[in-house]
């Protein structure tokens, strides 16, 4: 026979919530202590299916002991989720053997759980105990008194407010009681991306002090698919957060480029008028020029709008010249002043390859010290990729998707091994023809954000065509980018125009 010790009406649940006060029950035997860790817990990842597994490993990580336990079920969750942040007592799902473990383990003589809930599932562990039901139906909650331990336990719950609108399972509303009922916090982490922001860079720096390796808990699959920029499949979570603590910021804030953010770029290369905007005027008024144009933008999108440069850093030539590739590479040096000043401006870079008839990646290696800023990414122009035999403008260039990937995976090596934010690859093109096997490309590394950059010209209705074909059977992972050509569109694309093209453009260049 169960022993019902009272009930207790859900009304007062919210101002239970709100004030943390209780209203004992006479009797000194109602006087419930509950004792918590006295060290934070091992950081770790908390898959987000399984309520009952998530009450069992919090109430584990978080409390020594326990004379009360709360015991819900799926439906009653809501309800009990308050008495547990108000009180303080651990709070389990379900009524299996290993939740009857548990509350041996923790020393629990009482019970407070809905009424009607059927305890039998707790087997003979059922008759020792004093149970309290709280019932739906009546007012003015009166529980047992707690006393706590005064010294909260240094613990923070990051969750993934977008996963939570789609989970079926109230996972955040269980963790996130059991977690304040210590007096620990919760913070919000997007797409459980920990570098999406610098808020949520602050948010992971304030959580992990000088230890990632305790204290940190992040529910749901997002953090674990997520390790932020850098991460490889086998890392796990404290040197996920390490990470986050020394990789620094982009500029605008935040490890990951995209979808944090968008960037209006002024294309061309230093001192050579001919090639595009970038080359029309000094350093510092190239930085104020670009510096206007995203301001253009600024309110027509949700993410913030930055500044960037697309510098030409390896030119197509009319000429085989001394290597015999038809490519004319800018000496690194002579591009590090404007790499450097960029940076301090806030205005990121993207280094633009042509490469004639050798292939992107020899090139790309040339400017790997440059590419070691954190500001600083990479674009492949296929267009300038020739095969032995052909000349520029008399054939289009192509490229195939495995050379795409042989330089997306040293890229991404390169981003991991120094601790770098995700960095743009960004991929040109106006003609199917210009990327072969474009569905093989890989899109796998968190590293990078793969963009596709429409680089065709001319009236609005060819533009918009080539900006739709080119998203035919594109590999997921992908992002779009477009092109505002000053002399070669009749007429140019407003700002406005621009981000009304579908989808909404994540790097717009003007050339």
């Amino acid at each position: 026979m169960l022993s019902r010790r009272g009930f207790v009406g859900v009304v007062g649940l919210t101002a239970l919530a709100l004030t943390g006060t209780l209203s004992a029950c006479s009797g000194e035997k109602n006087q419930l202590t509950v004792d918590v860790v006295d060290s934070a817990p091992a950081s770790a990842v908390l898959p987000g299916e399984d309520l009952a597994w998530i009450a069992l490993t919090l109430s584990a990580a978080l409390f020594l002991a326990a004379d009360g336990v709360l015991i819900a079920t799926p439906e009653t969750l809501e309800q009990l989720a308050p008495v547990s942040s108000a009180t303080g007592l651990p709070l389990l799902v379900g009524t299996d053997q290993a939740v009857a473990e548990e509350i041996s383990r923790l020393g629990a003589g009482t019970v407070l759980t809905a009424a009607g809930t059927d305890l039998s599932g707790l087997g003979d562990l059922v008759g020792d105990l004093e149970v309290v039901e709280i019932d739906s139906a009546q007012e003015g909650p009166e529980l047992p008194a707690v006393n706590l331990d005064e010294q909260a336990v240094a613990v923070t719950l990051l969750v993934d407010p977008e996963a939570e609108a789609e989970a079926a399972l109230p996972t955040r509303t269980l963790a996130s009681a059991v977690v304040q009922a210590v007096g620990g916090s919760i913070a919000e982490i997007p797409s459980g991306v920990l570098g999406r922001s610098s808020e949520t860079i602050a948010a992971v720096t304030e959580a992990a002090g000088d230890d990632p390796a305790t204290g940190v808990l992040a529910l749901g699959a997002s953090f674990a698919a997520n390790f932020g920029a850098g991460a490889g499949a086998a890392d796990d979570w404290p040197a996920a957060l390490d990470r986050t603590l020394r990789t620094p910021q982009l500029p605008g804030g935040g490890h990951q480029a995209f979808p944090g953010r968008r960037m209006v770029a002024a294309y061309g290369s230093p001192g050579v008028p001919s090639l595009g905007i970038l080359g029309e005027q000094s350093l510092q008024e190239s930085i104020t020029r670009v510096q206007e144009l995203a301001a253009e933008y600024a309110g027509l999108a949700e993410e913030p709008v930055l500044p960037a440069f697309e510098i030409i850093t390896t030119m197509a030539s009319s000429e085989p010249g001394g290597d015999g590739n038809y490519s004319t590479e800018r000496d690194p040096e002579l591009l590090r002043e404007w790499v450097d000043a960029a940076g301090e401006a806030g205005v990121y870079v993207v280094l633009d390859l042509q490469p004639g008839t050798t292939d992107f990646l020899t090139q790309a290696r040339l400017y790997e010290d440059l590419l070691l800023a954190p500001h600083v990414g990479l674009a492949l122009d296929a267009e300038w990729r020739l095969e032995p035999g052909q000349k520029h403008l008399a054939q289009i260039g192509s490229v195939s998707a495995a050379e795409v990937n042989d330089v997306a995976s040293w890229l991404a090596a390169l981003t991991t091994e120094h601790s770098l934010p995700q960095k743009l690859l960004i991929l040109h093109q106006f003609t199917h023809s210009m990327i072969s096997d474009r569905q093989d490309i890989d899109t796998s590394h968190p590293e990078l954000a793969i963009t596709l950059h429409a680089d065709g010209h001319g009236v609005p209705g060819d533009k918009l065509g080539t900006y739709r074909a080119l998203q035919r059977d594109l590999p997921e992972g992908i992002f779009m980018a477009w092109k505002n050509f000053y002399d070669e569109d009749t007429p140019m694309f407003t700002p406005q125009e621009t981000y009304e093209v579908e989808p909404r453009p994540w790097f717009v260049s003007y050339q």
